[in-house]
């Protein structure tokens, strides 16, 4: 974690552990026994449609024309004292421009509000025409898609891809509850185009996957099998079992959600991780660090992220280590995110020291331990570089990435999926298409957003869609990585001291942010505090209390972050 405009603050332990900001592992449930086969990910751009026509659909005389205004109403049955008050907003898309070899189709349904609001709206596929003045409101609602459970102010977003199945006219109505006051919304007759209803389309090219067959890794060892509390020291040969049992659903129906390709994208939704710091206080287990935080939030992690150093000793450098191997056996993906330093001396490297062969040793090791797994794992050479000026030039990196990754395909280590991890700050965009080792050297483009909100001494607060959408954009915009999935590395969010419920609500609101930038196949949380200091309006993880770990917990309950195949059965 860098908070932008600052360098990083690199504090060093004098214990055989790491830097004391504790940044962290690189995990991953890794899909053992699977056979995927994903059609190549080739992401077509987003198609961004207008509404075709809205009305607001009601009970009340008093409404009448609704068809040209510049406003959508939502109230419940019982609205402002009026018992059949009730109003729906209705939206109709006509989509046209899907190609026929689309495959994994994403729809986001965006509609603005101007304030914030405590009630929940349900986007349904309807019935009712959108191109009447006034439709009557009637108790036959199509199917429920999806919900926000409070309202934000700005855009707000509902995965609508259960209707929107490619070419066609889709009409979708807002019902509201839990609030009997009436919420208004930008219509398409809105002065301002930028606030208009839209449906947001993605998807992928390419032939369906063929039928695959999937099977569950083993179950968890039992307690006793767990790795001790001491500074584990694995040997090479350590590797996660191979043995699975055949998973209940057997062989995936073609095209749908489920499979994993050989460099760990899943077919739809994203992988959920976590990075969560082990301390003196602990024991410094790495495991229970991790397996705390699940039983706090009620799952398995799909990914852990951990990060080593390159001393090759202990467990700082020495992985995988004992932990690592036992959450791997679990069924959990390893990111590993390798620095070019040393934790304990409190020393860092030059890149030219590594593309000039003065770790060649320690690199040949690693590579012969990530071989040895035996399974994918993901892995990435100095995340954040643009903030490294001690270590070389821009194309110094781009050097040392290369060297390390040819000496990892000498060495067979063909299982390492390479992570290419940048801030994703716009004071560094100058600098990306520099710092981008080639396609050949990359597997997957990884940023770090955040909302710092006062961590950082803005007092911007930044919704889930606006904290990760920046670099996501630019990424289009030039073609960084064009193709390749993308993760967040690292990703959090700061509490609002004047709102309690608002970092609850950001966590609920995640999901949606993921969906609505489908690209993004990973979101791994940083649970620390990182460059930031804990004070009473600061605090980055995401546990400092009830409300979020509930929001936290929510929103790892959505099926687009409950992959078949991960950590998350």
């Amino acid at each position: 974690m860098t908070r932008h405009g600052l360098h990083r603050i690199t504090r060093f332990r004098s214990g055989p552990r790491r830097k004391a900001i504790a940044i962290g592992v690189v995990g991953g449930s890794v899909v053992a026994g699977i056979v995927a086969t994903m059609m190549p990910l080739l992401a077509s751009d987003d198609l961004s449609i207008r509404a075709a026509a809205d009305t607001t659909a009601t009970a009340v005389s008093q409404d009448g024309d609704n068809a040209a205004k510049t406003t959508l109403a939502t109230c419940a049955t019982r609205c402002d004292g009026n018992p059949r008050g009730g109003r729906e907003a209705v939206i109709e898309f006509a989509v046209t421009t899907v190609p026929a070899a689309a495959v994994n189709i994403r729809a986001t349904l965006r509609v603005h509000a101007w304030q914030q609001f405590a009630a929940t709206v349900t986007a349904h596929a309807s019935p009712l025409s959108a191109r009447e003045s006034r439709p009557p409101l009637t108790s036959a609602a199509g199917a429920a898609l999806d919900s926000v459970t409070s309202v934000a102010k700005g855009l707000n977003e509902w995965d609508v891809s259960k209707l929107v199945t490619g070419n066609g006219t889709w009409t979708v109505s807002l019902a509201q509850s839990g609030l009997e006051s009436r919420i208004y919304w930008a219509s398409a007759e809105n002065r301002n185009p930028d606030l208009r209803p839209s449906l947001r389309i993605s998807y992928d090219l390419g032939a369906k996957p063929s039928p695959v067959t999937t099977t569950r890794p083993a179950p968890p060892p039992s307690p006793s099998a767990s790795p001790t509390t001491a500074a584990p020291k694995p040997s090479p040969t350590i590797a996660p079992t191979r043995t699975a049992t055949p998973s209940a659903s057997g062989t995936l129906p073609s095209g749908k959600c489920g499979s994993v390709s050989d460099k760990l994208v899943p077919s739809c939704g994203a992988w959920w991780g976590m990075y969560s710091p082990a301390g003196a206080a602990g024991g410094w287990d790495h495991g229970k660090a991790v397996t705390d935080v699940e039983s706090q939030v009620g799952r398995k992690f799909d990914i852990v992220h951990r990060y080593h150093d390159f001393s090759n000793s202990g467990s700082n450098g020495a992985f995988p280590d004992a932990y690592e191997s036992q959450q791997m056996r679990e069924g959990r993906l390893m990111f590993f995110a390798w620095e070019s330093r040393d934790f304990s001396a409190g020393t860092t490297l030059k890149w030219s020291d590594v593309y000039g062969g003065k770790q060649d040793e320690t690199i040949d090791a690693v590579a012969g331990r990530i071989r040895a797994a035996g399974v994918p794992v993901f892995i990435g050479f100095d995340h954040e570089p643009e903030d490294e000026p001690n270590k070389g030039s821009d194309a110094d990196f781009v050097r040392a990435w290369r060297y390390v990754h040819e000496r990892f395909a000498s060495a067979g280590a063909t299982n390492a999926v390479w992570v290419w991890t940048m801030m994703g700050w716009s004071g560094h965009y100058s600098r990306y298409a520099g710092l981008y080792p080639g396609d050949r050297y990359v597997d997957w483009v990884a940023y770090d957003p955040y909302n710092f909100h006062v961590c950082n001494g803005s007092t911007v607060w930044k919704s889930p869609s606006t904290t990760v959408g920046g670099f996501y954009r630019w990424l289009d915009d030039n073609g960084i990585g064009a193709g390749k999935p993308r993760m967040l590395a690292e990703f959090g969010t700061n509490f609002d001291s004047s709102d309690p419920g608002a970092k609850q609500r950001w966590f609920q609101e995640f999901p949606a942010a993921l969906k609505a930038h489908p690209k993004i196949k990973a979101a791994i949380y940083f649970n620390s505090a990182g460059m930031t200091s804990r004070t009473s309006t600061c605090d980055m993880t995401m546990n400092h209390d009830a409300s979020a770990v509930a929001g936290f917990a929510q929103a790892g309950k959505d099926s687009y972050l409950r992959q078949p195949t991960g950590g998350s059965r």
